[in-house]
């Protein structure tokens, strides 16, 4: 890329020719991909309108949908960076964002104006009028800022990641074309929303960058509709995370249904959260197209590590992507590099790491070498053959019998029992060295046998004091915005 990301993508669409092929199946409409583009054009003239610069920062609160795309792109054609955030996000969390990310205009639903009084307010509807002229492309240079997405929180605050204008291209290129060998006869479902990460590189991004098209569907997912958004778009790639897999493959009755639904797969990506080996059979075995469980993170744009349609093994993260690098560190010594098979953090580098989180150089300086490497904060070891096999998050682990337990190792234990849709262990809230499991039991399924069996299963495959003391089952896990379990939500219920 050469510059300005929303430009580059206009032009690389007029010189492949994909002007007129489809870019977006939205319910009955078909947006081409000139149609998007030029849709940026125009609003770009209107946020030049309202006052907004090279530099100034725009905040989005809209839903999957071609004012969001529009809003994205007319902001990149500005100079200006685009701050997304999810629209069905709580007021607290979007009083956070506003005041964190200090915007010079806000693009949001008029339901949700009342929330953003301290800026410029702009509703999709408005960037769709006609402007009085369509400025050109602010030249920027790749390593400009782009783009502000913010992390879930599950370690505090949530921060705001900036990413430049020629990020997008690498993780494309890592994952689109390194994973998943994407070509313009793709049609891709991402029921992660554009808002965040993962859906934003599936949903739009990919999609442009290879001439092929996506579903933009601006409503919230449930197992109903993403069946029947499927039966009518035939997509061939799905991206979601573990929890959705789940649902959808979790009520035997729905089976057939579901196969008949997503029978246009090829492949399904997944990330977000581990993916049990035993959750990963039953997604190939109701959608009948191989699962790819991959690690990426806001701070990297999107994946990093996956599986790919020529190379997977079950358990296993995947392999590193290129052009990212990673390094493996045992961080009981002085930045120790670990061994072949042996557990360490694991730290990534490649174009599209983050520049910084917005306003935040300690916190930056935390996580973000000076030559450029990652701290990620994921336990994981290399195996002989490359592949990246995940122990869990560092801070995710508790201390049992004055010994370290990661929780990731008693949930794939658990998870290997075919009553479970998805596991979570705990430590208790009060009591030092007791943990406690949640699980989702599948559609049907006797809690009481289901709990003795689980509780078998735990004596017979692990260490005592690995041994859950309970297991308790709910409805559904504790989800952060991006897919990613709330344990802190689970352990004020324990104890």
């Amino acid at each position: 890329m050469e510059g300005n990301l929303a430009s580059d993508l206009a032009d690389r669409a007029d010189a492949h020719g994909w002007r007129d092929r489809p870019l977006f199946y939205a319910g009955d409409a078909t947006i081409s991909h000139g149609e998007a583009h030029a849709a940026a054009a125009r609003a770009a003239g209107v946020l030049r309108a309202a006052g907004v610069r090279r530099g100034d920062r725009v905040l989005l609160a809209l839903p999957d949908s071609v004012p969001l795309v529009a809003a994205l792109f007319g902001t990149l054609r500005l100079g200006a960076v685009a701050v997304l955030t999810g629209p069905e996000q709580g007021e607290k969390e979007h009083a956070y964002v506003l005041a964190d990310a200090e915007p010079r205009v806000v693009v949001c639903g008029p339901e949700l104006a009342v929330r953003f009084p301290s800026a410029r307010v702009l509703t999709g509807e408005d960037l769709a009028d006609e402007p009085a002229s369509v400025p050109p492309p602010v030249p920027v240079g790749p390593g400009a800022p782009a783009y502000v997405q913010y992390t879930s929180g599950t370690t505090g605050k949530p921060k705001g990641v900036v990413h430049r204008h020629g990020d997008a291209e690498a993780y494309f290129l890592a994952m689109g074309v390194g994973a998943l060998a994407m070509d313009p006869s793709d049609v891709v479902f991402s029921l992660a929303k554009a808002c965040y990460p993962y859906g934003l590189g599936a949903t739009v991004l990919f999609p442009m960058f290879c001439g092929a098209a996506a579903v933009l569907w601006a409503a919230q997912p449930s197992v109903e509709g993403a069946a029947e958004q499927a039966r009518r778009h035939r997509p061939t790639l799905l991206f979601t995370v573990p929890t959705w897999y789940a649902r959808l493959v979790a009520a035997p009755e729905r089976e057939a249904g579901v196969r008949h639904a997503f029978g246009s797969l090829r492949a399904a990506a997944s990330a977000g959260e581990p993916l049990l080996p035993t959750l990963a059979d039953r997604i190939e075995q109701v959608l009948g197209c191989p699962v790819l469980d991959g690690l990426g993170s806001t701070e990297v744009g999107h994946t990093f590590v996956s599986n790919t349609v020529g190379r997977r093994r079950r358990g296993a993260l995947g392999v590193p992507l290129d052009p990212y690098e990673i390094s493996v560190r045992n961080e009981a010594g002085p930045g120790r590099t670990a061994r072949p098979g042996e557990p360490g953090v694991l730290y990534v580098r490649g174009p599209s790491v983050m520049t910084e989180y917005l306003g935040k150089p300690g916190q930056t300086a935390e996580v973000l070498t000076a030559d450029g490497w990652l701290r990620t904060g994921d336990l994981v070891h290399v195996d002989d053959d490359g592949f990246v096999h995940h122990h869990g998050r560092v801070l995710d682990q508790v201390t049992v019998s004055g010994r370290r337990v990661s929780p990731l190792e008693v949930e794939r234990i658990l998870g290997q029992h075919p009553g479970l849709v998805e596991v979570a262990v705990v430590p208790d809230a009060t009591e030092a060295g007791v943990l406690h499991a949640y699980a989702v039991a599948m559609t049907g399924a006797d809690e009481m046998a289901l709990l003795a069996e689980v509780l078998d299963l735990a004596r017979t495959r692990l260490p005592e004091h690995k041994v859950p003391a309970t297991v308790n089952f709910l409805a559904e896990l504790p989800r952060t915005s991006t897919g990613k379990i709330r344990r802190s939500a689970l352990r004020p219920t324990v104890g």
